[in-house]
């Protein structure tokens, strides 16, 4: 089922959902299913996997020499994605990228999305590698965020990229795309960030996916423009809990967000990152209930591979 059918079918009730990272190569999957599990009882409607784009690596060929090699740590979306539901019966939605593939490649992922059944898939631009200083598109791969949407738009229209066919089974993806209430970036202002999420939904995409916040008046001031504009798709509000002091500095610099002054006094007052971490988390529960009684569509949680902290949140919230 569709994101956007899961919350027309909630009646205005707010849905949980979450999102995983895939194990680096080598790992089980286990663990995996052990984080997840103790989520399911909050009954998500559906799942995030993200993909890693490639990144550099270098072998030691002896003598003193290094090897530049390319390679990707965390592979296996859209395997995982089956598996998931396949073991809990729940919707997946793997992260398709601008970054690090091709058109053909995209269409490849896409085509074997339409055999599994999966027909929903979040729409992103991603990173620039680590050594580069802006993005740089794969030769052959699409440029920008709104150029992938218009290609799987295109694509559940039955517009393959070179190929003139008669299509008897069309696909029909459900095309999520992310917004930034403190704007992205590389954006020059937040009104110009708002233009070009209003080209990812004037392109195709069914609804948005918010990048994390820490400060709840963000998010609705955000959406209130996005109105504003035209922008009617529902934006479902993404929540990270802090966990770790190192956090105070690393999301800002990252993610290119503010923390509430109250929020860094909490953090500061902590004696260590075990009581961090109830901070996050209480934080996040507020956030949480704040948004519900607000009548966001879904609460959307970033757990970085680990459930701990967010079912304490999901308890208290759902």
């Amino acid at each position: 089922m569709k994101v956007t059918q899961h919350i027309e079918e909630s009646k205005g009730e707010t849905l949980f959902s979450f999102e995983i990272i895939p194990p680096q190569k080598g790992k089980s999957i286990q663990e995996l299913y052990d984080n997840i599990d103790p989520l399911m009882e909050f009954k998500p409607p559906f799942i995030d996997v993200t993909t890693s784009r490639e990144e550099y690596i270098y072998v030691d060929k002896g003598n003193g020499l290094l090897a530049k090699r390319l390679t990707r740590m965390r592979p296996g979306t859209l395997g995982i994605c089956a598996s998931i539901k396949h073991k809990y019966d729940v919707d997946t939605v793997p992260h398709v990228l601008c970054g690090g593939f091709t058109k053909e490649e995209t269409e490849y992922l896409l085509v074997d999305c339409h055999y599994l059944g999966i027909n929903n898939v979040m729409a992103l631009r991603g990173d620039a590698m680590k050594d580069e200083q802006s993005f740089v598109a794969k030769v052959g791969g699409n440029n920008y965020a709104v150029d992938l949407v218009n290609q799987i738009y295109h694509l559940n229209q039955g517009k393959y990229l070179h190929d003139v066919m008669h299509v008897d089974n069309k696909a029909d993806f459900c095309i999520g795309v992310a917004g930034y209430p403190e704007k992205h970036l590389e954006s020059p202002s937040l009104l110009s960030d708002l233009k070009r999420l209003k080209e990812k939904v004037d392109a195709g995409a069914d609804y948005v996916v918010t990048q994390m916040f820490f400060d709840n008046a963000k998010y609705f001031q955000f959406v209130e423009k996005a109105r504003e504009m035209g922008i009617t798709v529902p934006i479902i509000p993404g929540i990270k809990p802090l966990a770790v002091q190192r956090h105070l500095q690393v999301l800002p610099q990252i993610f290119r967000i503010d923390l509430p002054e109250e929020l860094i006094r909490a953090v500061d007052d902590c004696k260590d990152n075990a009581a961090i971490r109830e901070v996050g988390i209480e934080w996040a529960i507020q956030q949480s209930l704040e948004l519900k009684a607000a009548g966001v569509p879904v609460l959307h949680y970033y757990s970085m591979g680990k459930s701990e902290n967010i079912r304490q949140i999901a308890s208290q919230v759902f």
